[in-house]
């Protein structure tokens, strides 16, 4: 499988403080990649150092074109669409105004239709104020404003935070839909393991800012003392 991101020896930092230490990794092209670990250990810092919103160096690549250099504009403009915790949407605007910003990144006619089979109850709800939305439904939104960028990769962070577990699941059926149907590679930070490591094929698990370990979801699911260690279940 070629590769579609690839990060090399990448470190970051906020002011003095290093959140990476020179990690490796990659994403395949129609991969679905988790990346799990503690609290701290660096995985929102990963998506930040690829989406170009945190001081880094290093390697980043996409499609074989290098992004270190590239900040957040460019780097959603080469294909990079980024969910991050806390779900990102406008609350002030309405269900249909969040879409259009997220078709705003898009050259040529948005894809409405498409994104309404996916999440077809949108369009019922499409004036309504998006801070007015159930939690989940906020996630639902903000995948929808995500996937009408027609990415090359989606990053989530924490998309199960705040949701009970049978609308986390639902979250994520859409996910492995996108990533099926679609041929979306997935890099998704996540503290649910069990459920990350459903829908990916391969992890990396952080530990303060490093690599402790990777492999694929089946090894690390099946491994009794890294579960124990590492993946908290």
């Amino acid at each position: 499988m070629a590769a579609l991101l690839e990060l090399n020896d990448v470190s970051a930092r906020y002011g003095q403080v290093a959140a990476l230490h020179g990690i490796s990794l990659t994403v395949g092209e129609g991969e679905v990649v988790a990346l799990l670990g503690a609290n701290g250990a660096g995985k929102t810092t990963t998506l930040r150092a690829v989406s170009g919103t945190v001081r880094r160096s290093g390697e980043v690549i996409l499609g074989g074109k290098r992004l270190t250099r590239s900040g957040p504009e460019a780097v959603a403009r080469n294909g990079v669409a980024h969910v991050p915790e806390g779900r990102g949407i406008f609350t002030q605007l309405s269900v249909w105004e969040n879409l259009r910003m997220g078709a705003y990144m898009r050259r040529g006619r948005p894809d409405f239709k498409t994104v309404l089979d996916y999440f077809p109850w949108l369009d019922a709800r499409r004036n309504q104020q998006a801070g007015t939305l159930s939690g989940g439904e906020q996630q639902m939104l903000a995948l929808a404003r995500a996937f009408l960028q027609r990415p090359k990769l989606l990053m989530l962070d924490e998309p199960s935070l705040g949701l009970a577990p049978l609308v986390t699941r639902e979250v994520f059926r859409v996910v492995t839909d996108l990533n099926e149907k679609e041929g979306l590679a997935v890099l998704v930070v996540e503290q649910n393991a069990a459920i990350a490591l459903g829908v990916a094929r391969r992890a990396y698990v952080l530990e303060t800012g490093s690599i402790a370990l990777a492999g694929s979801a089946d090894e690390l699911r099946s491994n009794d003392a890294i579960r124990t260690a590492y993946l908290g279940y």
